[in-house]
Order: C-alpha cells, then structure tokens, then sequence
C-alpha cells in the first residue's frame, strides 16, 4: 500500500509563512486577526469545525461556516463547548483535521476533552481568545489569563504545546505551525491569542486560496492485523495511529493504556506511558523559536507575548532613548516553557521585566528558569485594559533604579 509523504523530522524547524508568488496572494490585504486565524486554518488543510459561539472568538467560526462548504469541509455549530470538542475529536479519529475555536469560559469546559485528546494522542487545534475574567468576566475586553489554565487546567499530568501569536500574520502562520504540531506530535496543540490581537486588522498577504492542501495524514508503518499495536510509539516517540475505517481496528480510551490501547492499572506501564507524551512534545521547543528585539546588548531585559509583546517593543525604544539597554525577549510557544533559549537569551541580563496582562502567571515560570541570581520585576495588569507603553517604561525605570546599582 502507498504511504503519503511524511512530515519534516522533528529537529528540524517548521517553516516560515510562505513569500508572495510560493502559494501567497501577491497583493496585501487588510485582515482581521481572527480572519487570518480562520484562514491559517484552511490553508493547513482544516476540513472540520465544531463550535460554538463565544466572545471575542466568534469571527473564526462565523467564517469557517462560509467557508467550510466550499471547500469539501464540515461546520457545526454544537449545543456547547464541550460537545464541540468532542466532535473534533471524533473527526480527527476519523482522518480529518479538525479544529474549534472560544474563549476563556468555554476552554475551562474543554479542559476533559484535552486530558482525553493527550492521552489518546488524537490530533486537533484548540483556538482560545483570552478575555477578561474570570467567570464570565468581561467578554469583550482583553486579558492574558489563561495561560496557566493552557497547561494545568485538565486533571493529572499533561504535557501541552501552547503558541502565542503576536499579531495578525501570526495569527495565520501559528495557526499553520498549529495543525504541523498537532499532527507531527499526534497532540491537540492550543493557540493561546488575545482579545486585541483577535480585532486588530493589519495588512498582510494572505495564501493562495486555488493551492491544494496538504497531502492526508500518513498512515502507520504497522500492518493492520492481530499484531497492531495502535499506541506503539515510533523513533520519535510518537504513536501512528491510523484513520477509523481504513482498514485497521484499534481501541481508544482515556484510561491508561498499554501500546495495544487497552486499559491498565500498572503504574510502572503509567509512569511510561506519561513519561512518553511529555518527551515526544519537547521538539516543540526549536521547532517554535521565540523573537527577540534589540538583545544583543541588552542588560535589561523584557518578556512578553501577544499584543503585550507589541507594546514591550514601543517601551524597549522608549527606554533606549533614555539611556536604558533594553531588549525583549518574545516567546510564541508558551508550553512546553523553552527554558535552554530562555535561559541563554537572559544570561547576561541585570534586570528581567515579564510583562503580562493578568495577576501573574508565566512570569512565574520566569523565575523558576532564572533562579534568584537576576533581579526579576513583573509588571502585570488585569481588569480588561491593556499595559501602556508609558506604564511598562515607567515600570522598567523604576525596578531599575532600585534594584540595579549604579
């Protein structure tokens, strides 16, 4: 039987959003970040959605439902995000590459979902747009508060692949990267945006909607048969599940399994199975390098993600002009943390300014890669306003001068 191309080997970097005239429109275009994230989606080969409508996300389904039919896909619209998710799942088993898109409310009521989508390894992308919070908070305002929530909000230990896009071109391009990490790593991989980064519209190319998607998700190397062991992992550690009704049976469950997927209770066959899922999403770390913005010099240094991001340059130039050496330090994959590119790139820093908008949250992971050896001053804001440029240099200029010595 005839195998379909295989992706990339994991060492090896994903690539970037393709230039105009290599499967790009030619021409820019004004784009709404939900838009770009919708269109990221199709240009990735996503041909089933389930959803259901949540502030400030709403625009990625409300395209996807045009769009879907149009193209050989699937739109449903689900009583609750809990049912849209487990639709995802469904369709991925079956070979397709499946997504759903809310907000902070309803990734809480995914959160079984995910646990279940880890452990039986089955492929899809999640979309949250932050909001304010929490409850149901302020559904129109933005925040930054579901980054702990990314990674530890299903029960029990679950390895999570997080991006965080900063703007409207990486609103499609993670999300591309999203469906490449979700079916490389057999994981629902989650892109983590926020409520400005969803609205705001900036001029981008967008991909050439005539260019074919990408080839089906490749088969296992295993015969089907009485042999077939649907969770036996590959060199990368990964297991190859196939597509329900094409040719193999296998069993999927959310219990503990053994490599034939069928439930156990050995914790040294638990241990193993949970110490697998966390190594076979580490390349996820130098296949999503971070950004960084006038670093090689810089002694203070700021950490920031999503339209926060955005914002931290303005403040690094402000603070250059002043005399400060700042740089930032962008990560766009939050989970797993990439705490080697971390820790180089704050190696030499005499000050680290995390900057988000929530009471604190990967700040903390910050820390535990600095250690006490560099001063750290989070600058943080809830409430459903963004940090100011002015705010975030004021912050920097005043954790400077009283933790750095002059």
């Amino acid at each position: 039987m005839s195998r379909a191309r295989r992706l990339p080997e994991p060492t090896r970097p994903l690539p970037p959003a393709a230039p105009a005239g290599n499967g790009a429109h030619p021409t820019l275009t004004l784009v709404q970040g939900n838009e770009a994230c919708a269109r990221g989606a199709l240009a990735a080969g996503c041909r089933f959605f389930a959803g259901y409508p949540i502030s400030p996300s709403s625009e990625i389904a409300e395209l996807m439902a045009r769009e879907l039919p149009g193209c050989g896909g699937v739109f449903l619209q689900m009583e609750d995000e809990m049912a849209s998710l487990g639709a995802v799942l469904g369709a991925s088993l079956g070979g397709a590459r499946a997504m759903t898109a809310t907000s902070g409310p309803g990734f809480s009521l995914m959160q079984e979902h995910l646990g279940y989508a880890s452990l039986a390894e089955i492929p899809c992308v999640v979309v949250d747009v932050m909001r304010g919070g929490p409850s149901t908070g302020l559904p129109t305002l933005p925040a930054q508060g579901d980054v702990m929530q990314a990674q530890w909000g299903s029960h029990g230990d679950r390895a999570a692949v997080v991006l965080a896009p900063g703007g409207v071109a990486e609103m499609l391009e993670l999300t591309r990267v999203a469906f490449e990490l979700a079916e490389r790593l057999r994981t629902p991989v989650v892109v983590l945006a926020d409520e400005v980064i969803a609205h705001m519209r900036e001029g981008m190319r967008l991909p050439d909607a005539s260019q074919a998607p990408p080839p089906p998700r490749p088969g296992p190397a295993q015969p089907p048969g009485p042999a077939f062991a649907p969770y036996r992992p590959n060199a990368a550690g990964v297991a190859e599940l196939p597509a329900f009704g094409r040719g193999y049976r296998f069993h999927v469950t959310g219990l503990m399994h053994d490599e034939r997927g069928r439930p156990t209770s050995d914790p040294v066959v638990a241990a193993a199975l949970l110490d697998r899922l966390e190594r076979k999403v580490a390349p996820a770390v130098d296949l999503v390098p971070a950004d960084t913005y006038r670093l090689a010099d810089a002694r203070v240094v700021l950490v920031a993600y999503g339209i926060t991001a955005r914002i931290a340059r303005a403040a690094v130039d402000a603070l250059r002009d002043q005399g400060v050496p700042a740089g930032l330090w962008r990560p766009r994959l939050l989970w797993p943390v990439p705490e080697q590119a971390m820790a180089q790139a704050l190696a030499g820093a005499e000050l680290v300014v995390v900057a988000e908008m929530n009471r604190g949250q990967w700040a903390r992971e910050v820390d535990r890669v600095l250690g006490p050896g560099v001063p750290s001053a989070p600058c943080l804001k809830a409430g459903g306003s963004v940090i100011t440029a002015e705010e975030l240099t004021q912050h920097v200029l005043g954790a400077r001068a009283r933790t750095v010595a002059p």
